[in-house]
């Protein structure tokens, strides 16, 4: 695919914050995000990767550009004396050690709305135009899922080699799988919307 001006610009703003974050974080001490911050690395090479081959939407790469800017300053203190990934949205209920609605649960429900939609953005490339749907919405919800068990397993390493994180307990961790899936399916709903809106206005059009 041709890379243009506008993808070399999102690409720059990305390693410019993450450098930017990154400097915060260790000026603090907060070397879980210090992590986060490699880890964010690592994700911007993959998602360039999968650009050049999949050529994702401008509106994806700016969508998931988006989450890693909330992700950075939930970590930090830049907006809120406590991180931000602690910060009540609204006070639902409490379950154990954990409240909904806070920001962490948020930037868990956005983040698996563009996942999910980057991973269609891939397997569509894979899809016959005839084939059934179901198990295409089916397929789709478990690689949001899958993915969300990735994420969980890097939050779990941190806390295995960090001695001090904000990852939280039990109730913390089934909640953010919970906001996982609700933002899976919320993608799952919109891609199968806007596929059919489509195959109303062009019926040979997959």
């Amino acid at each position: 695919m041709k890379v243009t001006k506008i993808h070399w610009i999102i690409l720059f703003v990305n390693i410019i914050y993450v450098i930017l974050f990154g400097i915060h974080f260790f000026q603090r001490g907060n070397f879980e995000f210090v992590w986060y911050v490699f880890i964010m690395f690592i994700l911007i090479a993959l998602v360039s990767f999968l650009h050049l081959k999949y050529n994702f939407t401008t509106l994806t790469l700016i969508g998931i550009s988006m989450w890693g800017i909330g992700h950075m300053f939930g970590g930090s203190t830049l907006l809120t004396k406590e991180r931000l990934y602690t910060f009540v949205i609204l006070p639902l209920f409490t379950t154990g050690d954990s409240t909904v609605f806070r920001y962490d649960q948020l930037m868990h429900f956005y983040f698996y709305i563009v996942a999910t939609v980057m991973a269609y953005q891939i397997l569509k490339e894979y899809l016959k135009k005839d084939i059934k749907w179901l198990p295409v919405v089916v397929f789709l919800v478990f690689i949001g899922m899958g993915i969300g068990a990735l994420n969980e397993i890097f939050e779990f390493l941190t806390v295995l080699f960090l001695k001090d994180t904000g990852v939280g307990g039990y109730y913390n961790i089934a909640w953010d799988i919970v906001f996982n899936t609700l933002g899976t399916i919320v993608a799952v709903a919109y891609i199968s919307f806007k596929r059919k809106s489509l195959s109303n206005l062009n019926p040979n059009k997959n």
